[in-house]
């Protein structure tokens, strides 16, 4: 039992790490920018191009979470909303910023990070599920 709780704990982290890092990742260049020009740049586009990151974390995180049989609920939808919406928001392809399809991308692409974030919040309380005593 003790190792496949193993394995579940370094699943979690790992999968929790993945998720993660294409949230932060332009909070700390924008302010690794600030720093270096006086200018808060932040990249919202990032997260989806660094999507691979997302699902293999996610996809990481479902499978510790149904080996821990704790949170596959909310791991699971943020990973099928986050796959849904990236998925519909490559078939716009090029779109003219002020149109309606623009704002149906933006809102794709925010529906996209908050299902990243909802997968994240979630590999945190798997990880606390499976590290409390």
């Amino acid at each position: 039992m003790e190792k496949k709780n193993t394995l579940s704990k370094i699943l979690s982290i790992v999968g929790t790490a993945l998720v993660w890092i294409p949230i932060l990742a332009p909070v700390i260049f924008g302010f690794v920018s600030l720093v270096m020009d006086g200018i808060y740049r932040f990249d919202y586009l990032m997260p989806a191009e660094l999507g691979i990151l997302v699902f293999v974390g996610g996809a990481l995180l479902l499978w510790g979470a149904i080996r821990a049989k704790s949170r596959q609920g909310i791991i699971a939808w943020g990973l099928g909303i986050a796959a849904g919406s990236i998925s519909i928001l490559n078939a716009f392809g090029d779109v003219e910023p002020g149109s309606l399809k623009w704002a149906i991308v933006v809102g794709l692409l925010i529906a996209y990070s908050l299902a990243i974030v909802v997968m994240g919040v979630g590999g945190v309380l798997l990880w606390r599920d499976l590290f409390k005593k």
